[in-house]
């Protein structure tokens, strides 16, 4: 089975996406900012992470910076789910290594399809 960890500082989001990727047969892991998400990935590192922007402690954009130069740390497809919608800022985020990038508020439909554009479905 694969693991996707969700990384958000909200809980909401966080039931949400977990139930969305549970019906698409992942396991689960949760993490509530970057730095728990960046220690949860030391430890086990995820097929795919759905990644918040703004968050307490790091920050998304930190996060995946710091993911991807962890050892297996460019194997994880990361998907940002933002309500950042300025172009420039979802350029960066690709820029830095992410996958795709869904805006909030999202659906499984619409999480479905970027797991499978970045390779994971």
């Amino acid at each position: 089975m694969k693991l996707a960890l969700v990384i958000d500082d909200s809980r909401v989001v966080r039931k949400v996406a977990r139930r969305i990727l549970e019906d698409l047969d992942f396991e689960v892991a949760e993490a509530g900012d970057g730095a728990e998400g960046l220690a949860w990935c030391r430890t086990e590192m995820p097929d795919a992470v759905l990644l918040d922007w703004n968050m307490p402690v790091m920050d998304g954009l930190e996060f995946l910076q710091r993911l991807r130069q962890e050892p297996g740390g460019d194997a994880p497809r990361v998907v940002f789910c933002s309500v950042e919608n300025d172009l420039d800022r979802v350029r960066s985020a690709l820029d830095a290594g992410a996958d795709e990038y869904i805006m909030k508020p999202f659906d499984g439909d619409i999480v479905a399809s970027k797991l499978t554009l970045a390779g994971v479905l």
